[in-house]
């Protein structure tokens, strides 16, 4: 998976490749889909929810230029696997779960894999963690219709958030950087992610 998915498409980092190698993808996902674990694409988790392609983890992951010293604010925890890869490469991760049933599975899969740098709360993401805040980086695992203001609020200067933005059907990969005179908005692609839900976000289920 990591030679022919990550590394001949474009991913440089190494800690980001070696995390990759590390977590087992395929036990995040349904025993019965266990055999398409490492395909590069999407597979379901339950509750509408989907386990993201290995490719976007990784572009995701590197694109936040993590050092190991970080603390990491995920948005939308699902089955946990982008969790673990941001535990993987070290700090402090803060993941955020509206849908109750996925946070505890993937809270107890973390546990069980040996995860203990990472806590997983039950809330709308979309808010963030105000109390955990500010943070050096930000992963956004659905699409938004805009950036939330909150997010970018809870960012340290210099700190990095990563969010699709678009519409219901796809979306732009943004990476926003925060500096002492604003935003800076870079466009790393194009990209297609289940709905963000929240007060930020897209509203309904």
């Amino acid at each position: 998976m990591v030679e022919e998915q990550i590394i001949s498409r474009g991913i440089r980092d190494s800690e980001v490749i070696e995390a990759m190698k590390k977590v087992p993808r395929h036990l995040f996902v349904e025993e019965a889909l266990q055999s398409q674990g490492y395909s590069d694409h999407p597979l379901p988790i339950g509750e509408k929810q989907t386990i993201s392609q290995p490719y976007m983890v990784a572009l995701m992951t590197e694109a936040l230029q993590l050092t190991g010293k970080e603390k990491v604010l995920e948005i939308g925890a699902g089955s946990g696997y982008q969790t673990a890869i941001l535990a993987e490469l070290g700090g402090k991760v803060f993941s955020i779960e509206r849908i109750r049933s996925l946070a505890i599975r993937a809270r107890k899969l973390l546990y069980e894999l040996g995860y203990f740098n990472f806590e997983i709360k039950i809330f709308d993401g979309t808010y963030g963690w105000v109390e955990e805040g500010p943070f050096d980086a930000i992963i956004v695992t659905a699409g938004a219709p805009d950036i939330p203001q909150p997010l970018i609020d809870q960012l340290t200067i210099g700190g990095r958030l990563v969010i699709p933005v678009g519409d219901a059907f796809v979306q732009d990969l943004i990476r926003v950087t925060k500096t002492g005179e604003g935003i800076k908005r870079e466009d790393l692609g194009g990209c297609r992610f289940v709905k963000l839900i929240g007060r930020y976000g897209w509203e309904g289920e």
